[in-house]
């Protein structure tokens, strides 16, 4: 590959690492054409894409990207060795982990070495534990139920005052009338 094409792919990759939410670096070695386009399959159902890289192609990017966004990044340049690809993760970052992982567990020759959620560098285990997390509109409306249920118990506390006093009332009225 010439120059050009090297600076094309890097700008490439800077510009999908910027775009990306999350990206998860894994070792392929061994894996075949069909279960590279299993995997491929399975992320895009998750809004995401992986891609084989260059290392060192790779490394500049990051490395340019680290300098724009104040970054640390030897930790994740530290990793770039042997035969390995990028899952960007366009839409929720846990439901693309997560589908990694379940497929890395699948398959034996798929390794996850590490990656970057937001600014963050984590490990594999770091990883597993954003998998866990349910999804963005679950913890929405956790977020959502939280906020309402005291409001929802003062209003049924003041129904109760009000429902008390009217059967107060009509106790009242009949005890008069009788």
């Amino acid at each position: 590959m010439d120059r050009q094409g090297k600076q094309a792919l890097r700008a490439e990759m800077a510009d999908k690492f910027s775009k990306a939410k999350a990206a998860i670096i894994a070792e392929y070695r061994g894996m075949t054409v069909a279960e590279l386009t299993t995997l491929r399959t399975n992320l895009r159902r998750s809004k995401a894409e992986f891609k084989v890289l260059k290392n060192r192609v790779t490394k500049k990017a990051v490395d340019e990207i680290a300098k724009a966004q104040n970054l640390q990044n030897d930790e994740i340049n530290s990793h770039l060795k042997g035969p390995l690809g990028v899952a960007f993760l366009y839409g929720d970052a846990a439901q693309g982990t997560k589908a990694i992982l379940d497929y890395s567990r699948e398959n034996d020759k798929l390794k996850i070495i590490g990656g970057l959620v937001g600014p963050q560098y984590m490990s594999p285990a770091e990883l597993k534990i954003v998998a866990d997390l349910p999804p963005k509109e679950v913890l929405l409306s956790q977020i959502v139920g939280s906020l309402v249920s005291p409001h929802r118990g003062l209003v049924t506390v003041l129904s109760g005052v009000s429902r008390n006093l009217v059967q107060v009332i009509n106790a009242v009225k009949d005890k008069k009338t009788n």
